[in-house]
C-alpha cells in the first residue's frame, strides 16, 4: 500500500456511548439511524479536488460540510477517519501543462498547496488523509486486473472499459437505467461495447505522462482512483461517502459499481450528497464538475475580478470565518446562493458575536476564546442549578444537538446559536453587568456558564477558533489596492487603444519590479502577486 499523505488532523477524542444520530442516504432516499460497520469507528470519504487551477469557493462547500459532521460525529462520540482524495492525473491537468509548459507534477504540487492553503484558512483542519492519484498506481492496476478477472471489465488497444451490463444493481443511485445511458464520444466510443461502458484504463498518447500495466502504457480513468484509495486506507465497505449532488453521476455510480463487482460486497453504507452552489441565477458556481466543465466562468469572474489569487483573495477580503459561516447558514443538501452581499451579511451576523465576546470579556476579565471546549456531549452537559437564564440556555443547547442529530442540519443550529446569544445579551443586560461588576457575583458566574455553553456548540462547527484581525484597516487597505490596480490596468488599456504600446509595456513591465503580474484574459485582464 502507498503511504497516504496525512495532514490538517485534528486532536482525537474522548470516547463515550455514541449518539443517536439520522442521516440521509441518497441511495435509499430516506432518513437512516447512522449504525457504523465497526462501531464506535466510522470510516469517511470525500472526493476532493482535480489540482489544475486555483481553489474557487465552490470547491471549500465539501470540505466546509464533512469538516463540521466530522467535528461533530467526534463530539457524539465516534472516532472518524475522514479521506479527501487529490486528482493529480487527468485530462486537464495534461492541458495545463501544455499551456504553461511545465510538467503535470509541478502543477499539481502548486495548486494542491493552494488548496490546503484556503482548507486552512476556513478552519478545515480535521482531514487525516490526503491521497494522490500518482501514489497508488499500483493498487489502481491491480484493482483494475481484478475487476476483468472476474468478468467485469475487458481490454481493447491498450484502453480497459467496464462493462455496466454485467452489474445488476448499476443506476440504483442515480435512478438510472441502462437504457437511458448514454456514454461519451471520441476515440474510445469505437472500442466499446456498449456506450454506457466507462474507461478503467487509457492507453498513453505521445507526450503524456504515462504508468505500466498489463495493457501497455497509460493512466487511470477518473472514476477508478477513488476506488481503488478509498479501499486502500478505508477498506471494502466503509461508512460514509460524501460529494456534491453533480458527481452522483457519473462519478460516484461508477465508484459504486466497480467497488461492488471487485469485493463482493457494498462500497459505501451511506452516501451523503451536498447541495450545489449558486451564483445568483446564473447556474451553479464552477459549471457541471472539475471535468465536464472549465471552472474559469461563474466562479472565475466572483473570485479573481478583484484581483488574481482565486479563493484567497475572497478570504483576504472577506475572511476564512465569513466564508465557513456562509457556508453552514444553508442546510447541506440544500442550493447555496453565492453573492458577495451573502458574505457580507454574513459578516454582520458575526459581529454581534464579536461584540459579546468584547463584553463577556470586560465583565468576566476572561477571554471568550480561551474559554475550555469540550471534546464531548457528556463534557458539555451543564446542570442549570435552578437558575432561569441556565435553564433557557441548556434547553437552547439540547435544539441545537437535535438539529445536528437530524441530518447534520447547521442552519436550524446556527439559528439557535442566535437564540443563545440574544439570550446571554438579556442576562448581560438585566443585571447591568459591566467591567464594574463583582467578578465573584452570581450574575457574573452564570455568565461565564452561559459562554462555556455558546464556545461549547461554536467550537462543534468550527467557528470562534481564535479572535478576528481587525478587519477595518485591513478590508479597506485591500480595496484600495485593488482600486489602485484597476486605475494602473486602465491607464494601460487606455495606452494600448491608443498604439502606444511603450507606455503600456512600462506599466506592466515596472509593475512585474515590484512582484505583481498582470494577466491578459478573454473576460479582461486581471492581476496577481508574485512570491
Amino acid at each position: 500500500m502507498s503511504t497516504a499523505t496525512a495532514a490538517l488532523s485534528g486532536p482525537t477524542g474522548s470516547v463515550q456511548q455514541p449518539a443517536e444520530i439520522r442521516v440521509y442516504n441518497t441511495l435509499t432516499k430516506t432518513k437512516e439511524l447512522l449504525q457504523p460497520i465497526n462501531p464506535p469507528r466510522i470510516g469517511m470519504y470525500l472526493c476532493g479536488p482535480t489540482v489544475y487551477a486555483e481553489s474557487h469557493i465552490g470547491h471549500m462547500v465539501g470540505p466546509v460540510i464533512f469538516d463540521t459532521i466530522k467535528r461533530f460525529l467526534r463530539y457524539s462520540g465516534y472516532q472518524v477517519t475522514w479521506v479527501v482524495n487529490i486528482t493529480d492525473v487527468d485530462d486537464k491537468l495534461i492541458a495545463k501543462s501544455r499551456e504553461r509548459k511545465i510538467p503535470m507534477s509541478q502543477i499539481a504540487v502548486e495548486m494542491t498547496a493552494d488548496y490546503l492553503a484556503n482548507l486552512r484558512e476556513l478552519g478545515v483542519n480535521q482531514i487525516d488523509f490526503l491521497p494522490r492519484a500518482t501514489d497508488h498506481m499500483e493498487q489502481i492496476v491491480d484493482f483494475i486486473r481484478k475487476l476483468q478477472e472476474k468478468g467485469f471489465a475487458y481490454e481493447a488497444d491498450g484502453d480497459v472499459f467496464f462493462e455496466v451490463a454485467k452489474d445488476p444493481h448499476y443506476g440504483q443511485l442515480s435512478n438510472r437505467s441502462i437504457d437511458s445511458m448514454q456514454g461519451d464520444g471520441g476515440e474510445a466510443a469505437g472500442k466499446k461495447r456498449a456506450a454506457g461502458d466507462f474507461a478503467l484504463w487509457k492507453s498513453a498518447r505521445a507526450g503524456e505522462p504515462a504508468w505500466d500495466s498489463p495493457w501497455g502504457q497509460g493512466r487511470p480513468g477518473w472514476h477508478i482512483e477513488c476506488s481503488a484509495m478509498s479501499h486502500a486506507i478505508l477498506g471494502e465497505t466503509f461508512d460514509i461517502h460524501g460529494g456534491g449532488l453533480d458527481l452522483m453521476f457519473p462519478h460516484h455510480e461508477n465508484e459504486r459499481a466497480q467497488s461492488g463487482c471487485c469485493h463482493g460486497a457494498p462500497m459505501v453504507k451511506y452516501w451523503m450528497h451536498n447541495g450545489l452552489m449558486r451564483a445568483g441565477d446564473k447556474g451553479k458556481v464552477g459549471g457541471k464538475s472539475d471535468r465536464e466543465a472549465d471552472t474559469d466562468d461563474v466562479v472565475g469572474k466572483i473570485s479573481r475580478s478583484r484581483g488574481a489569487g482565486g479563493l484567497s483573495d475572497l478570504i483576504r477580503r472577506q475572511t476564512g470565518e465569513r466564508i465557513r459561516f456562509f457556508l453552514l447558514r444553508t442546510h447541506y443538501r440544500s442550493t447555496i446562493v453565492y453573492g458577495e452581499d451573502g458574505l457580507d451579511e454574513a459578516g454582520t451576523s458575526l459581529a454581534a458575536f464579536y461584540r459579546f465576546f468584547e463584553r463577556f470579556a470586560e465583565v468576566t476579565g476572561q477571554s471568550f476564546y480561551e474559554l475550555p471546549a469540550p471534546e464531548t456531549r457528556d463534557q458539555g452537559a451543564i446542570d442549570p442549578r435552578g437558575d432561569e437564564a441556565l435553564h433557557e440556555c441548556v434547553a437552547l443547547r439540547d435544539r441545537f444537538l437535535a438539529a445536528m442529530d437530524d441530518d447534520f442540519n447547521t442552519a436550524l443550529a446556527i439559528s439557535t446559536l442566535f437564540d443563545l446569544l440574544r439570550a446571554a445579551n438579556r442576562h448581560l443586560d438585566k443585571h447591568d453587568l459591566t467591567a464594574a461588576s463583582s467578578t465573584e457575583s452570581p450574575a457574573v458566574e452564570t455568565l461565564r456558564v452561559i459562554g462555556g455553553i455558546l464556545r461549547d456548540l461554536t467550537a462543534v462547527l468550527g467557528l470562534f477558533r481564535k479572535p478576528p484581525l481587525d478587519q477595518t484597516t485591513d478590508r479597506s487597505d485591500a480595496e484600495l489596492t485593488s482600486r489602485l490596480m484597476q486605475v494602473l490596468i486602465d491607464l494601460r488599456k487606455d495606452a494600448r487603444d491608443k498604439k502606444d504600446f511603450a507606455t503600456g509595456d512600462r506599466i506592466r513591465d515596472r509593475l512585474a519590479e515590484i512582484g505583481v503580474a498582470l494577466l491578459d484574459k478573454k473576460e479582461g485582464t486581471l492581476w496577481e502577486r508574485k512570491s
